[in-house]
């Protein structure tokens, strides 16, 4: 018979041995209610208080000990919830600004740290982490043209309780910081500079300029780095600045084409100009030197005149007229017959005994030329001697 059939053994087989509504021999699991009545006796017991003794039947004592387990495990909560907010940790990449009833109290370094609740207030800050802020706008040149400027900033925080404490929102800050220093700078530069070469300068006149904002300003940020992205002309003239940028381009180019050629001639005209100078003094060495050699010739001479004068002087000009007659291509002959002097033009002779025929070899042509001026030669005088003997009879 099954154990929930009617009249069955009274319920006798309940299988969680309730027996029909009663705990029976206490098998089945315990009550809710009865669990955490008897919990809250166990507590109030601990606590000093008394328990309900067994066949007492008055409520105003068993209301009293739930009240203060209530207490009781109100105050263990706080005590938990105190405990678990005294302590705090601060990570590697972090620093802890302490404030005590709203005023600076310390900077905690990372670690495990402690703290009084509900009196000590902490702004956890990274102070390692690098952070990134953009800026664009545009703006006037001193030579007042507009242009278009996108710049980064990089930056972290150096001082933890300054940024907590000094500037109600340190990133705005430097938002405006950073607009204030780059219309300064680009106010200050001319518009080729700001597009072109000067960028690079930009952006470390940007990155100074910056930095003595903030640390005036007292943010505890410190810049790390500062990149000039883009700088644009508007739209509107961006093809005309494109011609400007090829005109300066072709400038350059024909620049460095002139400064190779220049390194190529100067070079040259250098060592032109020192193989003249080498040639200049050796020829000054060579006067020098031949100026002192007719001085010694010239001391010697005067020694020998000194001691002969006529055989010397006649010895001179014969040597004097050796020297002008042999770069001549004429010839005196003085005759002794008669006082007439006798002109040879040797060099129309010379002229007329050349070979008209160029079969003939270079030597032969010449012995045959020497030959035949000097046959001529001597038929003149021949010529002419006769023709003296016969005046003189």
């Amino acid at each position: 018979m099954a154990w929930n059939e009617p009249g069955g053994n009274r319920n006798d087989n309940d299988p969680w041995g309730t027996g029909g509504g009663r705990r029976g021999n206490d098998q089945g699991p315990p009550d809710l209610d009865e669990a955490l009545k008897k919990g809250l006796e166990k507590l109030n017991k601990m606590l000093g208080g008394k328990g309900k003794k067994p066949g007492s039947g008055g409520g105003g004592s068993g209301s009293a000990g739930g009240f203060g387990a209530i207490l009781a495990l109100a105050a263990i909560l706080v005590v938990g919830y105190v405990a678990f907010q005294s302590f705090y940790t601060v990570d590697e990449q972090q620093r802890a600004v302490v404030l005590r009833f709203g005023e600076y109290s310390r900077t905690e370094n990372p670690g495990l740290r402690f703290k009084v609740p509900l009196i000590d207030d902490v702004s956890k800050v990274g102070v390692t982490n690098v952070r990134t802020a953009k800026s664009s706008g545009q703006m006037l040149t001193q030579d007042e043209n507009l242009v278009t400027v996108d710049l980064q900033v990089q930056y972290r925080v150096g001082d933890a309780q300054a940024y907590v404490l000094n500037v109600r929102d340190s990133n705005q800050a430097l938002a405006f910081a950073t607009d204030s220093a780059l219309r300064h700078e680009v106010g200050s530069s001319s518009l080729d500079d700001v597009l072109t070469e000067g960028r690079a300068e930009l952006a470390v006149r940007v990155e100074q300029r910056l930095q003595s904002f903030l640390e005036e300003y007292g943010t505890g940020l410190q810049i790390v780095r500062v990149n000039v992205e883009s700088t644009q002309p508007p739209p509107a003239v961006q093809d005309a600045f494109r011609e400007v940028q090829r005109a300066r381009e072709d400038e350059q180019r024909v620049k460095e084409e002139a400064e190779t050629y220049r390194n190529k001639v100067v070079p040259e005209a250098r060592g032109q100009a020192q193989r003249m100078i080498e040639e200049a003094n050796a020829y000054k060495q060579e006067v020098i030197e031949r100026a002192r050699g007719e001085t010694a010739r010239f001391r010697e001479l005067l020694a020998v005149y000194q001691q002969a004068p006529g055989v010397t002087r006649e010895r001179m000009y014969l040597q004097t007229l050796e020297t002008v007659l042999s770069n001549s291509s004429k010839i005196l002959v003085d005759t002794e017959s008669s006082g007439n002097m006798m002109y040879l033009p040797l060099d129309r002779l010379t002229q007329n005994a050349l070979p008209r025929s160029g079969s003939q070899s270079s030597g032969s042509s010449g012995q045959m030329d020497i030959q035949s001026v000097t046959d001529q030669v001597l038929q003149e005088l021949r010529t002419r001697q006769d023709i003296n003997v016969r005046r003189s009879r």
